[in-house]
Formats: structure tokens, sequence, C-alpha cells
């Protein structure tokens, strides 16, 4: 039988609580940004275009001014985080001070850029956030499946892998897309099946056999694509992909339209699956019976709810999910190649976690991971002065700061990862 948690009584923080602890890094990321980036900046115009290059409207500010004014509001930000602002409006500020430091960060580096690389072409960093995020979005959104229902979903990286490599493969052999896309999915579905299988059969630790998975995708995708693609490419690993869906009317919006609407099936679907995941959780007699599995299985049982069924069939259509995201790397991007996803599963699982198990949380923090790598992209293509070395460790860089320093105190599902057995 399985024991129910019990309440604890809130901690009292004192004076340092979370809210001040932020205001005072937020206070120090200010006068940094403002002394240090103000300094560093040039009295040249930052100019952020509207379109894809360098002619056209565009958004812009003197470089020196920009860095100082907007090091300031940051600033401004942490001080009133620290004079113990009400927490409703906790967000709020936290993201405006945040999104000020980042603007003070590009009036340095966009106005300090050689000539004719001096601006930011706003519609590529919408549109690369958006790729980059995708893989993101799919994987957070197949551990919101799992998590909510009471399986830690470690297994993310396989998943995607191993959707990736069977949507290239497959493809590649019957030159089909679609079919590469439903091999995807169902090479997602096969690691996640394993994971259901010890985790809720065996009640195998659901974090070791995660890891064990991650391992297994690795080395079965790996030895294939060594014995398949790489001796045979032009049959086993070229695989058609997906081209871009514009729709009318909305394509032409500034900005927002050419990131969002002349996207691939891929941008469509992942938006469209946060949504209907989000409504099916908050507003469904599913969604109901998933949150109180991984609340309290054993209320759920009492009331008639098939705890273990119920698990089965969420978790294995979350690794149909992280496999179709997988396939949005060799269905529209590019060629399998060994391990190719890079350690994204976890950005993904750190994103399902800042998101707070919630599917549009999931969105924004996979976004905000792929802001964070494409503007070390960006950065590199302007000869940044700063270490392409440090670049590449911006998403990573950033996953860290936001679980660890950003999200503050989160509650998993009171079930998460723990194994059910029917008394």
């Amino acid at each position: 039988m399985a024991v129910p948690d019990v309440a604890v009584a809130p901690v009292d923080e004192g004076f340092w609580n979370r809210t001040r602890k932020v205001g005072a890094f937020l206070l120090a990321l200010g006068v940094l940004a403002a002394v240090l980036f103000g300094a560093l900046a040039t009295n040249q115009q930052a100019r952020f275009t509207l379109s894809e290059t360098e002619g056209g409207a565009a958004l812009s500010v003197n470089g020196t001014t920009g860095a100082i004014a907007f090091g300031i509001i940051t600033a401004a930000a942490g001080a009133a985080l620290l004079a113990g602002l009400s927490k409703r409006w906790f967000t709020l500020v936290l993201g405006v001070g945040l999104v000020a430091f980042v603007l003070s960060f590009l009036c340095w580096q966009v106005s300090a850029a050689p000539a004719g690389r001096n601006f930011m072409p706003l519609v590529n960093i919408v549109r690369g956030t958006f790729i980059l995020a995708l893989p993101l979005i799919f994987g957070a959104l197949a551990g919101v499946l799992c998590e909510r229902t009471g399986v830690v979903n470690v297994a993310i990286e396989g998943q995607l892998l191993m959707g990736a490599f069977a949507g290239a493969l497959f493809g590649s052999i019957s030159g089909d897309v679609w079919v590469g896309l439903v091999a995807a999915a169902l090479g997602g579905a096969f690691i996640s099946l394993l994971l259901a299988v010890f985790a809720i059969r065996y009640l195998v630790d659901q974090v070791v056999i995660g890891v064990v998975l991650n391992l297994l995708a690795v080395g079965i995708t790996g030895f294939l694509y060594e014995r398949l693609m790489q001796t045979d490419a032009q049959r086993y690993n070229s695989a058609p992909r997906f081209s871009n869906w514009e729709i009318p009317l909305l394509k032409d919006i500034p900005v927002v339209g050419p990131a969002l609407f002349r996207g691939n099936i891929f941008l469509y679907l992942g938006l469209l699956l946060v949504l209907v995941i989000h409504i099916g959780l908050f507003r469904t007699r599913w969604g109901l019976r998933t949150r109180s599995v991984g609340e309290h299985p054993t209320a759920a049982d009492t009331l008639g709810v098939r705890v273990q069924a119920l698990r089965y069939r969420n978790v294995i259509v979350a690794g149909m999910v992280a496999g179709i995201g997988g396939a949005s790397y060799t269905l529209a991007l590019y060629s399998f190649t060994k391990n190719m996803i890079g350690g994204k599963g976890f950005i993904a699982l750190a994103a399902l976690i800042f998101g707070r198990w919630s599917p549009t949380g999931a969105l924004l923090a996979a976004l905000f991971f792929g802001f964070a790598d494409q503007l070390g992209t960006y950065l590199s293509a302007i000869n940044s002065i700063i270490p392409s070395q440090f670049l590449a460790m911006l998403p990573y860089l950033a996953t860290i700061l936001a679980v660890a320093g950003l999200v503050g105190r989160v509650r998993a599902p009171a079930a998460d990862g723990k194994p059910y057995i029917k008394g």
C-alpha cells in the first residue's frame, strides 16, 4: 500500500528569501551591464532589423546609451525585488530585468561588430529560436506526459535519438517522408515501452533505467549507423525532407510571420501539441485521471482508475511525441550522425522542470533555451570577441542558471518516481 505524503509546513526563510536573493543577483547584473557593457560598447548605432538583411526598417539605438540604459533598467528591477516586492509581481519583474540585461549585452555586441555586420536580423533570430527549440518542445512534452502520471522520464535523450535514427533510416529506404515520420514515432515508443515495462512492471529505479536506456539508444543507433548508413549513405541516410508550409496573410506579419508561418510540419505540430496536451491535462477526464495518478495513485485506484494501465499508455504516447521531435532533425534539417542529439534530451528535462510540469511553461522554457543557442550562433557569425567555446556553452549555461537559480522551489507531482504496488 502506498503511503500518503505528509504535509510539511513552509520554512521561514527570514529576510533573505528567494525574492530578495534573486533581486540582489539581478541588481548586480544591472550594475555590471551598465558599467562594463556601457564601457565596451561604441557610439555606433546598434540596429535590430525587421527583415533578414541589413536594409529595410530597423530599430536603432546608440550602442553606449542603450547598454547603459538597459543596464539601469535591470538594476531597477533587481532593486524592486530586493525591496520585497509582492510575490505576484515576481515573474513579471524578473522577466523585465532579464530581457533588459540581454538587450544591454546586445547593444554592446551589435554596436561593436565590424562594419556591415553591426545589425541583428530579428527574423533570423526568432526563426532560429523556434527551430532550435523544436526538439526541446517535443522532449519536454514527453516529460510532462510521463511525470504527470508518476513516471520520471530521464530517457528523453534516447527517445529523441531513436526517433531521429528511425526517421532517417525508414524515410531513406521507403523514399516517403511520412513513412519516416511514423517510424520515428515508433522508434521513440520503443524506448518508452522499455521504460514502462522496467519502471512500472518490474519496479526498477526510474532514474537508473532512464540512463541505461539512453546508453542503449546510443549503442543501437551508433552500431547501425556504422554498419548501414556510413557504408551506403545514399540508400540508408538520404531521407526526403518536409517542405515549409506558408500560411497566407499570416506569413506577412513583420518578424513573427516569416518565423512562425513559413515553417514545416514539426513547427505547427509542436505548437498544436502544446495546446492539445494543455487542454487535455486541465480540461478533460483523461487529464484529471492522469494528474490524480501522478499525485495520489492509491486514491485514484480506490475511485476505479486503472493506475498501471494509464501509466503504460501515457509513457508510450510520450515516447511517440519525443520520437517525432527527433525526426525534426533528420526529416527537416540534417542527415543522421552518431549521437546527434547531443544532450538536448537533458535540456528538455530541464525545460520541463523550469516550466513547472506544465505544457505552456515547458514551451516558454524551451524557447528560452533555444534563444540562448541561437544567440551563440549569431555572436559567432559577427566575430564576437567572446571565445567560441563560451558561446557553445550558452544553452547549457542558461539551463544551469534557470534550473538552479531562477526556478526556486518547485514541486513535482507527489507520486513522481514512486512505483505503485496495488495493495
